[in-house]
């Protein structure tokens, strides 16, 4: 069966043999991002990508990335103007605003009366950043071609049976692109196919942990690792996500 455009990441991420794709295609799409935002094509200079990453900003996790990526040059440059528009909006803010009457009862209850403009614009702000606002845009559309290849390709169903199973996080947006993207009779199909992928993986990262630990005792010292010496970073990222012991990606 010839490949299609759009499933090539899915397929890339599947073969990967990484303990969740969709960690895989986060970690990829993200690269990129940064790639285009602070690379050699110099995308920061150009108008269009700037009035972007004005409106949206930029998350604390990508505020470091962004650091640790290398250019000091071009992340000057998003924040000059970032900056500019966010006072022109802070003057704004503070203008309008008048600060709201709290009540006794509020005081106690740590209820702030009619809330706080300045704190919800601040919070606002902080809801929304360049690359975490586009990968979501891609996110989306890979949950679907997921659900796609599973119903369709029986080889890709075949190596999802063989995986690694997906993180939590990732898992509980799985079982929610189930219950939109397939019938009732495929869902009974499908749960009991990726409840048991899930079940031997966890399963396996924990005997990996177990056996990292036991590796500490002297009597085991000449034992082998197994697949246990990154044990640890492959369970944080079982549990939460994304990739603890990979280095700062940075400009090529």
């Amino acid at each position: 069966m010839k490949e299609k455009l759009y499933e090539i990441p899915l397929n890339d991420a599947m073969d990967a043999d990484d303990e969740c794709l969709f960690c895989f295609l986060e970690r990829k799409a993200e690269q990129e991002l940064m790639d285009f935002a602070l690379g050699s094509c110099a995308s920061y200079m150009e108008s269009d990508t700037r009035e972007a990453t004005d409106r949206s900003g930029f998350c604390r996790v990508h505020q470091k990335k962004m650091f640790d990526y290398g250019n000091a040059l071009g992340n000057g440059w998003i924040l000059k103007t970032y900056y500019k528009k966010l006072i022109r909006e802070m003057k704004e803010e503070f203008k309008e605003f008048t600060p709201g009457k709290t009540s006794l009862k509020d005081r106690f209850t740590g209820k702030t009366g009619n809330g706080n403009s300045v704190s919800a614009w601040i919070e606002g702000k902080e809801k929304t950043c360049y690359i975490c606002d586009r990968f979501s845009e891609s996110y989306e559309r890979y949950v679907a071609t997921f659900f796609h290849l599973y119903k369709k390709d029986s080889v890709f169903r075949e190596k999802l049976e063989k995986s690694r199973g997906f993180c939590l996080h990732h898992f509980a947006d799985l079982c929610s692109g189930a219950d939109k993207y397939l019938s009732d009779k495929e869902r009974k199909e499908f749960y009991p196919v990726i409840f048991q992928i899930m079940e031997q993986n966890m399963e396996r990262v924990s005997g990996d942990i177990d056996w990292f630990i036991e590796k500490f005792d002297y009597l085991n010292k000449d034992a082998d690792w197994k697949q246990s010496k990154d044990a640890v970073q492959r369970g944080m990222q079982k549990l939460r996500g994304g990739y603890p012991a990979d280095p700062a990606y940075k400009q090529r």
